[in-house]
């Protein structure tokens, strides 16, 4: 019986000392750090602050699906001291589910920023998608205004 005994604890030194050499084996080599130490997660994102720049014109596009939404913003802006001319409103063929107000070039973000603010309720983008075809440098800022735009009837809720 005490053969056993001295076995199993024979066993039990052996994979110890198997699990001691491995981990120490992983640390030597730089697999497993004991003490890392730490790294910053992302760059703080940059405040952008909001201007009302009115030297932009701004295409308005109703994909709401619902009518009258982009002549309404259109009024907002013309409210805030654009001119009728400058801001063009027009309807989308088909939906989008949020209001974003895009600008074409880093410099634009205050100034879309600015337009978002006014409208409420928007988030802003970075795309030349909206841009003029013959002027990509234009100073055009895109507002497309989404389906969170509208309360939902109360016949769809039910």
């Amino acid at each position: 019986m005490r053969g056993w005994i001295v076995f199993l604890w024979a066993a039990i030194a052996t994979i110890v000392l198997i699990a001691v050499g491995i981990f120490g084996t992983l640390v030597v080599s730089g697999r497993i750090v004991l003490f890392p130490t730490p790294t910053a997660s992302a760059a703080p994102t940059p405040t952008i602050t909001p201007v009302v720049d009115t030297s932009y014109t701004v295409l308005v596009i109703n994909a709401t699906g619902v009518d009258g939404q982009a002549t309404a913003v259109k009024d907002v802006l013309v409210q805030a001291k654009w001119s009728a001319d400058s801001v063009l409103a027009s309807d989308a063929g088909s939906t989008f589910p949020t209001t974003t107000v895009y600008y074409p070039l880093p410099e634009d973000a205050p100034a879309a920023a600015g337009v978002a603010k006014l409208i409420g309720g928007a988030k802003i983008a970075q795309s030349d998608k909206y841009q003029p075809a013959g002027d990509p440098e234009a100073q055009q800022l895109a507002i497309v205004l989404g389906t969170d735009r509208v309360a939902p009837s109360p016949t769809a809720t039910k």
